[in-house]
């Protein structure tokens, strides 16, 4: 099993609802294929950095997750046929970036926060 992660921008048309269950579909695409999810992090609106199917704002979303290599191809394919999705990036983690993303979450200092003066 070899850690990833996936950001994907969904079209900002989505509702609340239609966010969620996108979400939900590839979370359980992820554990139907022998993978598992780590952790799921809805970003929510954001605008773009250059104009996208001519949208300017995305609904961005990250997911970390563990499977087989094989794996990534299938997902892949999915997103590409997901009409609701304007870009994906699945990015594989070293066991650093797995222990950052960790202590990140679990409030922990990581050593590179802002400090305030």
């Amino acid at each position: 099993m070899n850690n990833y992660e996936l950001m994907v921008i969904f079209t900002p048309v989505l509702s609340d609802d239609e966010f969620k269950a996108v979400q939900k579909k590839y979370a359980d695409f992820v554990t139907e294929n022998e993978g598992s999810v780590v952790h799921s992090n809805p970003w929510g609106l954001k605008s773009l950095a250059y104009p996208i199917q001519k949208k300017t704002t995305g609904i961005y979303w990250v997911l970390e997750y563990s499977a087989p290599s094989s794996f990534n191809e299938k997902l892949k394919i999915q997103l590409l046929r997901d009409e609701q999705v304007l870009r994906h990036l699945v990015t594989a983690l070293d066991k650093y970036a797995v222990e950052y993303n960790a202590k990140k979450r679990s409030g922990v200092p990581t050593g590179i926060e802002k400090v305030e003066g």
